[in-house]
């Protein structure tokens, strides 16, 4: 079996599973390559992903989360670090600055609102009849909430959007240089955001970001800006390609997808979890080893990369029963399709009522989905999700 889960071309179409499955039975902790680098831990199996994630004592997030190590004087913001690539208890009092505003009970205060932007936005495609369904649906809800959070124009949140996909696109991909102005383009804008908001304070998060302290002091620019780039950049994955990955899995189930419109309020909840399960938006997560540790037999130095693969854990066989079948009712649905541990998505509660106000959406007020074109899947291999997916539907 050719393993390589580098290249973007091995997640075109979404998630190697073939490869996937390989590695659990023969290599669960498989050595993997790095051309350019000196390789990493290729994590597999449901029981070890879950490890890693959350012994952070001897798998740290530090110095990133990405396989490929920072270049020298690359990515360390004048000695600060994104939120990501900090370890507890530094991870924890960053952490606490936000959790209030993405707690269950917070974000089911926002249920009406999402369910009325989930309702502006079909109206905006449904007399089209089709649609490309990521940038015009899919897209637009993630950007509207995000941008709510922070008070910002909601236009300004589809723009934002656009800088996170390059962000997450593949370097080879990209023309040179693309990923880092893409990164600069949403400092400047979050620096205006800090003129702003500083200039006339409200009730949104970007305001009390700039108004609480850690530490005893006030975040400065750059860790208001590296909070700015996490929340847009992480605010939209799971959702925006669960949407569109989750409508191409139904469409590839017509059986499933009569079963949750048989009764879709109350078979939605457990059909969200499947096809979280199943799409498996965000494809790893990276750790660096503290100290020499065994993991699944395998002898892991110090200073090893291992890398979480979260695509292969929620299909693992000695996890989920018929994992390679998509099973709406699927009950007991462990999946971590939002990690686990310390680092698990503090988005996750929103990201739900998100997914649930747009499906119920779509799928009560459209049918006869069908593809208007090959959609062209985000060349990524941090990220999993069609960038573009030309659709044909009718309006009920």
């Amino acid at each position: 079996m050719q393993i390589d889960l580098l290249s973007p071309a091995s997640f075109d179409g979404g998630q190697p599973h073939g490869q996937f499955a390989w590695l659990r039975e023969h290599a669960p902790v498989h050595w993997h390559e790095e051309p350019g680098g000196k390789g990493f831990w290729a994590v597999t199996r449901h029981a070890d992903v879950w490890t890693v994630d959350r012994d952070f004592t001897a798998f740290s997030s530090e110095p990133t989360i990405m396989i490929a190590d920072p270049a020298e004087g690359e990515g360390s913001f004048g000695g600060h670090k994104m939120m990501l690539m900090m370890d507890p208890p530094e991870h924890t009092a960053f952490r606490k600055l936000i959790r209030p505003e993405f707690t269950q009970p917070a974000a089911h205060l926002r249920e009406g609102r999402i369910g009325e932007l989930a309702r502006q936005i079909v109206d905006a495609v449904i007399d089209k009849g089709e649609c490309d369904f990521v940038a015009e649906v899919a897209g637009e809800m993630p950007s509207f909430v995000i941008a709510e959070l922070m008070g910002l124009p909601l236009a300004d949140g589809r723009e934002l959007y656009k800088l996170t996909e390059t962000i997450h696109t593949a370097p080879e991909a990209l023309p040179p240089g693309a990923g880092g102005a893409a990164v600069m383009k949403m400092f400047e804008y979050g620096s205006g955001v800090i003129a702003e908001k500083r200039a006339r304070p409200g009730e949104d998060l970007a305001s009390r970001l700039l108004a609480c302290e850690v530490d005893g002091r006030k975040l400065n620019d750059i860790e208001f800006l590296l909070f700015f780039l996490l929340l847009v950049d992480a605010g939209g994955d799971t959702t925006r390609n669960l949407l569109s990955g989750g409508l191409l899995a139904l469409m590839e189930h017509p059986d499933q997808l009569a079963w949750l419109k048989a009764d879709l309020p109350a078979r939605l909840p457990a059909a969200r979890e499947e096809l979280l399960r199943w799409t498996s938006p965000v494809i790893y997560m990276r750790r660096t080893a503290t100290r020499d540790v065994e993991l699944a037999g395998r002898q892991i130095a110090a200073g090893d990369k291992v890398v979480m693969y979260f695509g292969s854990a929620n299909r693992d066989p000695t996890h989920f029963e018929r994992p390679d079948v998509l099973d709406l009712a699927r009950a007991a649905n462990e999946h971590i399709a939002f990690g686990s541990g310390p680092h698990g998505c503090l988005g996750q509660h929103i990201a739900r009522i998100e997914i649930d106000a747009m499906l119920s959406e779509l799928l009560t007020r459209m049918t006869d989905f069908a593809l208007a074109g090959e959609p062209e899947w985000l060349a990524s291999n941090f990220i999993s999700g069609p960038k573009a997916m030309p659709l044909r539907f009718r309006a009920v």
